[in-house]
This record gives C-alpha cells, structure tokens and sequence, in this order.
C-alpha cells in the first residue's frame, strides 16, 4: 500500500511518523439524518510528497501532484541561489520561470 511505503520512507529519512501521519475519525453522513464514525489520516505536506512520489504515475492526480512537487522543489532552488546570480542569470532565471 503506498501510505505503507510513503511511512516507511519517512522513518527511514529519522522523521517521526506521528507528525506527519495522524491517524483521525470523523464523522460522515450515511443518510435518513444519521451519522457513522470512519477512520481517516491527516497528512503534512511532507506526507503528501512522499505518497506522491510512491504512487502510480500513470494516474492523472498522481502525473500532476509529482509535477506540482517538481515545480516547487524548483522554485526552492532558485529562490535560495537568487542572490547569488549575476544580473543576467536572474533575468533568465525570471524570464524562464
């Protein structure tokens, strides 16, 4: 199961599972006005980029969240090297971005 394999990454990379997995239950409306209890998981963005990256590309919302992922690692990288570009190399930067 992926949420299996995105925990596991995350105790292997000395994350602590708790805070980024935690375990919830709401309640859902199952019709006639009456409510049942279900299991559910709140994820970290963390979380999320770790199922994400243990999914199955070929599915349409797993194609678009590793890409979301990609663009914002991206982003980071440039973002944190900015100041260190030389004036053309931050028009570039900003003009292919």
């Amino acid at each position: 199961m992926v949420i299996e394999k995105a925990k596991t990454a995350c105790e292997t990379s000395d994350n602590k599972i708790a805070n980024h997995f935690a375990d919830v239950s709401k309640m859902v409306d199952i019709g006639s006005d009456a409510k049942r209890n279900i299991d559910d998981i709140m994820l970290s963005r963390y979380a999320c980029y770790l199922i994400v990256q243990n999914s199955d590309p070929r599915k349409k919302t797993v194609a678009l969240g590793q890409t979301y992922f990609a663009v914002k690692t991206r982003e980071r990288e440039l973002a944190e090297k900015f100041d260190e570009f030389s004036e053309e190399q931050k028009r570039l930067a900003v003009r292919s971005e």
